[in-house]
């Protein structure tokens, strides 16, 4: 694979595939050459296994009090209800 086609599997493991890109993209999952449809699914899923491990250890759990803060500023912003 070149770097094109690598980059292109990350912006798919990120689902950040735009319209120009997408085309180019399934021009590589219909190619005939097995090798690299299998290269690219291989560099997609790997990337989204990688994101996936990151976000899992950079994780924190939120302070308890965020849920009631959250919730308020929620409630504040509906609009009335029409009866």
């Amino acid at each position: 694979m070149n770097e094109r086609q690598i980059d292109l599997a990350h912006a798919v493991a990120l689902g950040s595939i735009d319209d120009e890109d997408h085309q180019e993209v399934q021009e590589l999952l219909d190619s005939e050459d097995p090798v690299l449809r299998a290269e690219f699914a291989e560099q997609a899923k790997d990337t989204k296994r990688a994101l996936s491990t990151f976000a899992t250890a950079a994780a924190v759990t939120p302070p308890p009090s965020l849920r009631a803060r959250l919730l308020a500023a929620i409630a504040a912003q509906q609009p009335p209800v029409a009866s």
